[in-house]
């Protein structure tokens, strides 16, 4: 069995890992590093997944990278806009050239004699090594080979195609056809009006609604600012605008939820048909941001309620039938085609199977160092984004702070360095404290937080950037020296 070492292994070529990559690339030019990826292509969930009107929920002045500015005039794009970009990146970073597609990391384990990590990875039928001295997790928290679809009962009798949109089929005929959604979160909202425009008519079928906020598919700001300034100036002005707003709309909605949830019932009312029933379909049992808002752009969702071609059902499923659904309250749903836009499956960390001097790592016992290490795993990082903004605003930062890091262990001469774990008896809780049922269903496999820094993890960028730009590096950390080869000894640097 071949073995390759690098001082920097990642895993995942999705927006993370090509992030990562390029930051090394800039900040640490003299490191090798290679880039794992399970499938034949870089770019992760906007390769990944084909349903019609694949799109962003988030704005892409903030959903870029910091380094590379968004210069399209659509700030709420497609995922072929999105792929461009990170497809642009890789070349102008060269970063392409060290993917190895079609690996799949497996297992990791970590010695400490040693100060590397050793991967398990399978391509193809062949099971290969690698050594990194860190192991860099860009791989998000979705499994990607499966979404999640709940078990309905009778679905063996519906005869038409039923779809879950991770697994799109390219070949799928939807003109004039009958088509039921089933779900009422962002990747419906995204099919619905797409497929409403070839459909015979399409229903989406909720059980709970969702907070649904029409925005500008083009930021007028950003627009008049290019004209102005010029496409870099104004896309820094409103990368600080957006996050600015975003920051103060998630505080208000945490301080004043029901005067969030007022201004954004308005805006349902205007964008929907005069004395449409608003608090049955859009009306949530739950604050503003307890779950992620869904964003519309253009209120194209609205648009398609308007014109007749997409209708909301609020009700639940009591049988699949040969014509589509029966629901509780005794009516029916008629279908040609049924997609099951239920949800995703979470899987920790690419479901790889930690181990450290052949100890097994339980990731829920571990608990989450800065919201980018996790305490007792040594020379490992993992990027998971914000739910409350966009997720490559967090990626952007654990990056810099992973760089500022490899610079100082690189100046003392460290081999090893590893978080603590917080004080004895401290309180924990879900690293994602959000109430998404994708969420509920897998927390407990998850690593978890503590309730003060630097075990919390922060759902805040302006916040985050003084801790992982401008605060301490090593703080709460042990080090090793190149020399050494005994266990990791504490010594704390805050240089």
């Amino acid at each position: 069995m071949s073995t390759n070492h690098f001082d920097v292994l990642i895993i995942g070529a999705g927006i993370s890992g090509i992030g990562a990559a390029a930051h090394l690339t800039q900040k640490h030019p003299g490191k090798s590093f290679a880039i794992l990826e399970a499938r034949a292509a870089i770019g992760g969930t906007w390769d990944l997944f084909s349903y019609p009107g694949i799109r962003s929920d988030s704005d892409l002045h903030t959903f870029c990278y910091e380094f590379k500015p968004w210069l399209e005039d659509r700030v709420i794009a497609d995922a072929s806009a999105i792929l461009n970009y990170i497809h642009e990146t890789a070349s102008e970073y060269g970063v392409g050239e060290h993917i190895r597609f079609g690996h799949a990391a497996r297992a990791a384990r970590f010695s400490t004699q040693d100060a590397r990590w050793t991967v398990d990875a399978q391509c193809g039928d062949e099971q290969l090594q690698f050594t990194a001295n860190w192991l860099f997790c860009a791989g998000g928290y979705y499994r990607y080979d499966r979404g999640y679809t709940p078990e309905f009962p009778g679905v063996e009798r519906f005869p038409g195609p039923l779809i879950h949109p991770q697994h799109w089929p390219e070949e799928l005929d939807y003109d004039d056809k009958r088509v039921v959604v089933i779900g009422s979160g962002a990747t419906a909202m995204t099919i619905i009006p797409a497929m409403a425009k070839r459909a015979a008519h399409v229903t989406m079928l909720q059980r709970t609604p969702s907070y649904v906020v029409s925005v500008p598919a083009v930021d007028p700001i950003a627009e008049r600012l290019k004209r102005w300034l010029g496409p870099e100036r104004a896309h820094r002005i409103a990368r600080r605008k957006n996050i600015f707003l975003s920051r103060a709309i998630y505080k208000g909605s945490r301080r004043y939820p029901n005067q969030l949830r007022k201004l954004i019932r308005a805006g349902n009312v205007r964008s929907l048909p005069e004395g449409y029933d608003v608090d049955t379909h859009f009306n949530p049992p739950y604050n503003p941001w307890d779950q992620r808002l869904c964003l519309v752009p253009d209120g194209d969702f609205f648009r398609a309620i308007r014109a007749g071609s997409a209708t909301v059902v609020t009700d639940q499923i009591e049988t699949f039938t040969e014509t589509g659904i029966e629901l509780q309250s005794g009516a029916a749903l008629e279908a040609d085609i049924i997609i099951t836009a239920t949800g995703l499956d979470l899987l920790p960390l690419g479901g790889l199977a930690f181990s450290v001097d052949e100890t097994p790592i339980d990731l829920h016992e571990t608990v989450t160092y800065k919201g980018m290490m996790l305490s007792g795993v040594p020379n490992f990082v993992y990027a998971i984004g914000y739910t409350n903004a966009s997720w490559t605003l967090k990626v952007d930062l654990v990056c810099e702070h992973f760089c500022r890091l490899l610079t100082l262990m690189d100046r003392r001469g460290y081999a090893s360095g590893v978080p603590d774990a917080p004080p004895p008896g401290s309180p924990a809780r879900p690293i994602l404290d959000f109430g998404a049922g994708y969420v509920k269903r897998a927390i407990d496999r998850f690593p978890q937080q503590g309730a003060t820094a630097p075990w919390e993890l922060n759902m805040d960028y302006v916040r985050d950037r003084k801790v992982l730009l401008d605060g301490p590096i090593g703080d709460h950390m042990g080090f090793a020296s190149r020399q050494a080869s005994a266990p990791l000894a504490a010594a704390a640097v805050t240089a």
